[in-house]
């Protein structure tokens, strides 16, 4: 309690001005600016850390903290997502039983298009993620849907990835699509929003405690966040989606975590993937 207490009060000198108004201002449909934030946000991370190169930061902790870099070099040389990988292009394949499968439901058949998700579709309101369209080709087609968060959704999911890696995410929010923007905002406020027990907002620890220490974990960077997800986690054992993470996330900070897939969460992806527009999908991805 005490560390996570000291975290929270006290790196807030490393936040740059620009990053401060950027979080506190522009909290309203009349005054946000998603472009703004993203520039705010990635200028934060240069000077917090001058000699990390921008689009290394799909590389999460690793590509700030040398010595897990290290760790995570020697862990890359045999992925422990390969198996995954390959499992996830052998469950793409199977036909459902009305011979229709992923790639009728996708376009380019479903292969090198993670980078254009999340994405706002207009005709439902609402914003749309990778996992919720692979459940929702599914039941389209006659077939159950799949459990969110880990097992074969997440290893389809991290196929898809695999097929898009080194694509340049350009995730857009329609102009003058206010139920857009509003979905964008909804996600800015969540991600900078105080919640639980120890009152923590994910900006605390990924922004302001990017790469220090919280009992034995350090902190990976808010920027690139999305990009290399499902990740295959040590402490997990297994693949896992970006939801599951969120839904952790929450439990650890001892708030009442939302459901995977949930709006919130949904327009949370969608406010972070767009903060990394202009890096690539480096999906999947390995983590402690």
């Amino acid at each position: 309690m005490k560390i996570i207490k000291n975290l929270a009060l006290g790196v807030s000198f490393i936040m740059s001005t620009q990053l401060v108004s950027a979080a506190s201002t522009g909290t309203t449909l009349e005054t946000v600016s998603p472009e703004a934030d993203r520039i705010a946000l990635q200028n934060f991370y240069k000077k917090r850390f001058p000699n990390t190169e921008l689009q290394d930061y799909v590389n999460g902790i690793y590509a700030v903290d040398a010595d897990s870099r290290t760790q995570w070099e020697d862990i890359e040389a045999f992925p422990p997502y390969e198996f995954d990988v390959e499992e996830g292009e052998r469950l793409f394949n199977i036909a459902f039983a009305n011979g229709k499968g992923y790639a009728d439901c996708f376009e380019n058949g479903g292969i090198g298009i993670r980078q254009n998700f999340p994405y706002w579709n207009k005709e439902e309101g609402t914003v749309k993620t990778l996992e919720q369209e692979i459940n929702e080709c599914r039941e389209s087609n006659g077939e159950k849907a799949l459990k969110w968060g880990k097992g074969p959704i997440a290893q389809i999911s991290a196929y898809m990835a695999w097929t898009s890696r080194g694509k340049v995410f350009d995730i857009s929010i329609p102009d003058g699509d206010k139920k857009a923007l509003a979905a964008y905002l909804d996600g800015k406020k969540f991600f900078y929003s105080k919640r639980g027990q120890l009152n923590l907002s994910c900006a605390n620890c990924h922004v302001q405690g990017s790469n220090i220490r919280i009992r034995a974990d350090l902190a990976s960077p808010a920027l690139g966040h999305t990009s290399h997800f499902p990740v295959f986690r040590s402490k997990w054992g297994e693949l896992g989606t970006l939801h599951r993470r969120y839904k952790g996330c929450h439990q650890d900070s001892r708030s009442n975590p939302l459901d995977m897939q949930s709006e919130t969460f949904r327009n949370l992806e969608f406010f972070q993937t767009y903060m990394s527009n202009g890096l690539v999908v480096n999906g999947p991805g390995s983590r402690k």
